[in-house]
């Protein structure tokens, strides 16, 4: 069988050829020649009063779907889901992997970025932090935006069930892992890769151990990955993984698969492969 990250990276290439809509297809003179788009999935727009701005969401819907079956599917939510960012390998991954029966069909939530540093982060106490990123802290007003907004929105205008899936690197990974201790119901499976967890002083991990304990109920799934990274990128995953192992909850599920061959640039796409692979382990 074909190498499925080479299949799945060529599927990445015929994806982003085919992100712009008709009116930009026909002022770009490279798409001259096309005589119709090849549909991948759907753009939304959302007014958020909790954001005070438009956000964007690229949606892709699994073959065979349609608005009028009696068909649902699980969601996944993937942060950094702007068109020239992770939305069209990630979705181009699920729809290979669905195309062999690696994954349940699913719909690919991509929220677009207005401001990644904003979004999500909290507010700092180092002032290294705040200084390098002036505009940090907003991540509890990106976090009601995702459960107050985005959730329902795509529960109402689209065929969805469980389970709802997040997944997100580097500071997306932060939020995630924030999600995780301080609203975790919002999703199910959590896909966190390379998290920044040394931000505001390693602040979110370090009480990581006491919030899970406390929560002694918690039914998830996270799978937790990093390349090679700064040590403190290792040494606070580390203190994640500990956290979430030493908790006494046995409905938490822990995949920790470091890639040591990766870098924080080359990892997410084979992560995500990987994590799919693991969390899905039991449908095939």
């Amino acid at each position: 069988m074909a190498n499925p990250v080479k299949i799945a990276y060529f599927i990445f290439l015929l994806l982003w050829i085919a992100q712009p809509a008709r009116a930009q297809q026909q002022a770009d003179p490279r798409y001259a020649r096309a005589e119709q788009l090849f549909p991948f999935g759907v753009v939304e727009a959302i007014d958020s009063k909790e954001l005070g701005e438009k956000r964007v969401l690229n949606i892709y819907l699994p073959e065979g779907y349609h608005p009028d079956s009696l068909t649902t599917y699980p969601v996944i939510y993937l942060l950094d889901g702007s068109a020239h960012e992770d939305f069209p390998h990630i979705a181009g991954l699920v729809q290979f992997m669905n195309m062999y029966e690696l994954l349940p069909k699913s719909i690919v939530v991509g929220i677009a970025n207005v401001d990644r540093y904003r979004d999500f982060t909290r507010p700092s106490r180092d002032e290294e932090d705040t200084k390098s990123l002036p505009s940090s802290g907003g991540s509890e007003k990106f976090i009601d935006f995702i459960e107050k907004e985005v959730q329902p929105f795509i529960e109402k205008h689209y065929r969805t069930n469980s389970p709802k899936t997040i997944i997100g690197q580097s500071m997306g990974g932060l939020l995630c892992t924030e999600i995780l201790l301080d609203k975790p119901n919002l999703f199910d499976d959590y896909i966190i890769v390379s998290p920044s967890l040394w931000w505001d002083q390693q602040s979110l991990v370090n009480r990581a151990a006491d919030i899970l304990k406390a929560n002694g109920k918690l039914r998830k799934r996270i799978f937790i990955s990093l390349g090679k990274e700064h040590p403190v990128m290792h040494e606070v995953a580390d203190k994640l993984v500990d956290a979430i192992r030493s908790s006494g909850n046995a409905q938490l599920e822990l995949f920790y698969e470091p890639l040591l061959e990766e870098n924080h640039a080359t990892i997410l796409h084979r992560a995500v492969y990987l994590a799919f692979e693991k969390l899905n382990a039991g449908n095939e």
